[in-house]
């Protein structure tokens, strides 16, 4: 298998390092068809005058964003401008997304000393996992820089106090980065290529990925627009410097006031902002203002619970099943919605999109799927599941939900062991919604 985060090497001047601005920071069990996307719309208001087009990039080594890339090619995205496949299952009209199994948890998470009474899982002959862990970790390249002050949490860095008033979870070192990539990778195969649904016109001026990463998505968007102004935006200047000349990075965090222009952008790309913005209906009302009339926003994101067809997993005995829980009463701890997929077509209209569509996308947690593509899907994502465990739970298990690093090391065995087991059918569902400003606005 072709490593999922290849360096790509470009010959175009660099950017200059990124700027600090002020504004914004992104299955089914064997018998059913898995992977497929529900598609609903809502009532559409006036048609968009912008020709609809996608533009389609070809499979490729995940040299590209921290948000998606195909199978065994690159993301680079096609210069000239086809339509992109028609989205599976796109539902014309109001049909209803199939029942959000993702809503919010009403069971309490079982307790971090209930791990470690379990005690360690039994361990199994590693063989039989062999293409599951060794494979994957040996296929990931390092993207790494750092040119700020992080600040250190059992020996982990995370992102600056400066920027983030020290709220976000995740790290910020080379191992969470590699994390990121192999996500962007798994995310350009469930969608075929595709770095995006929404009608864009061929002609667009000015696009921004908000919470870029390490820029993967945004250098294969401005390869697909090289007459688009891109900007990638980040909390952490993590990003390449051989990028598309039509490209830069700013470090900046969207929960803070932006200071870009009103109806400025063309397009506003979010994916994969979990637990890291504080008020979602302001972040889409921002986001309105910025956008220009009739140009686009789309959002990409996780329910944030791992569900079966099967009843494969179960809440009170899987260390899978308590997954969703845990994160559910982690967000509420702090006041905060943690995984906001189940309401992101309500905020985006009420902050005043139109012409909104939801598709719904089944991500398997493992390669247990008979399906090609499903199976490579789950195999990446079993990577960004189990690459940095220790790192994504350490600051919500361990600051925000109390439980001891005994008790997260204990919890870590008992999920890995589950996601080694194929005859567990573990998924998560990821929405994504897009919308238009009104072109009247």
């Amino acid at each position: 298998m072709s490593s999922p985060v290849s360096k790509r090497v470009r010959t175009k001047s660099p950017t200059p390092a990124p700027a600090t601005s002020a504004a914004a920071r992104e299955s089914t069990p064997a018998p059913a068809t898995p992977g497929a996307a529900v598609a609903r719309e809502s009532t559409p208001v006036p048609a968009t005058p912008a020709a609809a087009r996608e533009s389609t990039p070809a499979p490729a080594t995940p040299a590209a964003a921290k948000e998606d890339t195909p199978a065994p090619a690159t993301p680079a995205a096609a210069k000239e401008r086809t339509p992109a496949p028609a989205t599976p299952a796109v539902a014309r009209g109001r049909t209803p997304a199939p029942a959000s199994p993702a809503a919010a948890e009403t069971n309490a998470p079982l307790p971090g000393s209930h791990w470690a009474e379990q005690g360690l899982p039994e361990e199994e002959d590693d063989d039989a996992d062999s293409t599951l862990g060794s494979d994957v970790e040996s296929s990931t390249a390092s993207i790494g820089s750092s040119i700020l002050r992080y600040r250190t949490m059992n020996g982990r860095t995370y992102h600056s106090d400066s920027i983030t008033d020290s709220e976000y979870w995740g790290p910020n070192d080379e191992k969470q980065n590699e994390v990121l990539d192999i996500f962007h990778h798994a995310m350009t195969i469930l969608l075929d290529g595709r770095l995006y649904e929404a009608p864009l016109p061929e002609k667009m001026e000015n696009a921004i990925d908000l919470g870029t990463g390490t820029g993967l998505w945004a250098i294969d968007f401005a390869d697909a627009f090289p007459n688009c102004n891109v900007i990638g935006t980040d909390i952490s200047p993590i990003q390449p410097s051989w990028v598309p000349p039509n490209i830069r990075f700013e470090i900046d965090d969207y929960n803070k006031e932006w200071t870009y222009k009103p109806n400025f952008f063309d397009f506003i790309h979010v994916r994969w902002l979990s637990g890291t913005v504080k008020d979602w209906l302001a972040f889409y009302k921002e986001a309105y203002r910025c956008c220009k009339p009739g140009g686009y926003i789309e959002h990409m994101d996780t329910h944030g619970t791992i569900h079966s067809d099967d009843s494969s997993i179960d809440e009170k005995v899987h260390a899978l099943g308590q997954w969703g829980p845990i994160w559910h009463e982690a967000g509420r701890r702090i006041g905060q919605l943690l995984v906001p997929a189940a309401m992101m077509e309500t905020a985006m209209k009420e902050a005043g999109f139109v012409n909104i569509v939801v598709k719904d996308y089944k991500v398997p947690i493992s390669p247990w799927s008979k399906d090609k593509k499903m199976n490579d899907v789950g195999l990446y994502f079993y990577a960004v599941m189990t690459q940095d465990l220790d790192g994504v739970l350490q600051f919500m298990f361990g600051k925000v939900m109390g439980w001891t690093t005994e008790e997260i090391g204990i919890y870590i065995k008992h999920l890995k062991k589950e996601m080694k087991d194929m005859s567990i059918h573990g998924y998560f569902i990821f929405r994504k919604v897009y919308g238009q400003k009104p072109v009247t606005a």
